[in-house]
């Protein structure tokens, strides 16, 4: 009795097929959003002169946060695509998934990459309204799937604040 056996995925509605998509879902989200730390990594010293509101988390806090996020985008988005991504609720939902991801991925490079924090605004209030739009069509096509991107709508919300607080201080 292994951990794919079939009679465990009855129990819960899960075939052997599902969890490997799951599990592939959730390993190229967290692949492509780690793909910035580069980025980040190079900006070390760029980051620290810069002047940060006092509500700035450590360094540290990121990475754990960041790799919860994108869990739950995998399982979310997982959830949308299992609902069936040929109705045109499905269809939109992906669309919107994959836009605002777009723009996540955009961030960390103007930001850190190009140090234009000011740009790098620009896009985290795109990717504020993208994450809003994905969290109500998620919500229509699985209540589920829409709930687990509120924590990321909140952190993008407190991020968008952090990224203003930087420009303004750094004027």
């Amino acid at each position: 009795m292994g951990l794919f056996n079939e009679k465990v995925f009855r129990g819960n509605g899960m075939k052997r097929s599902e969890i490997i998509k799951l599990i592939i879902i959730c390993v190229v989200i967290l692949a492509l959003g780690y793909s910035g730390s580069f980025f980040v990594r190079e900006a070390d010293n760029w980051y620290e002169s810069l002047k940060k509101p006092i509500f700035t988390p450590p360094g540290w806090f990121f990475g754990p946060v960041w790799t919860v996020l994108y869990l739950l985008m995998g399982v979310a988005f997982f959830l949308v695509l299992r609902s069936g991504t040929g109705t045109a609720k499905g269809k939109t939902a992906t669309a919107c998934f994959i836009f605002q991801f777009v723009f996540n991925l955009l961030w960390t490079p103007l930001f850190f990459g190009l140090k234009q924090p000011l740009i790098a605004f620009g896009d985290i209030v795109i990717l504020w309204l993208a994450v809003l739009a994905t969290v109500g069509s998620f919500y229509r096509v699985s209540k589920i799937a829409g709930l687990l991107l509120v924590p990321y709508f909140i952190w993008i919300s407190f991020a968008a604040i952090l990224n203003a607080s930087i420009c303004l201080l750094n004027q």
